[in-house]
């Protein structure tokens, strides 16, 4: 399987990371021989990768689109998303249990909705895109000062330093 360059963002994120960009062209995991697999076991997701694929690609379009484009349609894209099922609560031997009514096909895709929800809840401005314009990824800064600019130091970050120190140290 293709090593993807960041791993570990919440489920939203990584699954808008699922897409990146390497030497110029745009990878998608999901086109890897087992990449979708792949994915759904790194997250202990459900769902047969056939039958999930279609509403993960639409989800993950949806998410990128109000990350890089906020604005009504967007919006109304993860709406419908979100419409697919509901959570509810019971308490059972003083324990809260929380029970998704989704369809099968449809339960990663609305996770990952709903967790896009709880970042925006949590914290929104430290859902970011890469500093780099060149990248696609996005990270969710869990820096204490929330200054995070790159979506990894050993990439992006590394890049822009190099980047920098030519054009002070280049002879003119």
């Amino acid at each position: 399987m293709t090593r993807r360059p960041l791993v570990g963002e919440p489920l939203a994120l990584d699954l808008v990371n699922t897409q990146w960009v390497e030497r110029g062209h745009l990878v998608d995991l999901f086109d890897e021989p087992d990449g979708l697999r792949g994915w759904l076991t790194e997250h202990r997701l459900p769902g047969d990768p056939a039958s999930v694929e279609a509403p993960l690609r639409e989800v993950r379009a949806a998410l990128r689109r109000v990350l890089e484009q906020p604005d009504d349609a967007a919006e109304r894209a993860v709406n419908a998303i979100l419409a697919r099922g509901a959570s509810r609560y019971t308490l059972r031997q003083g324990a809260v249990h929380e029970h998704h009514d989704v369809d099968p096909g449809w339960l990663p895709s609305w996770q990952a909705a709903v967790n896009y929800l709880e970042l925006l809840r949590q914290q929104p401005n430290r859902i970011r895109r890469c500093g780099n314009p060149a990248c696609v990824l996005h990270f969710y800064d869990t820096s204490r000062n929330g200054t995070r600019r790159w979506c990894s130091m050993d990439g992006c970050g590394a890049r822009a330093k190099a980047a920098r120190h030519y054009q002070r140290h280049r002879v003119t």
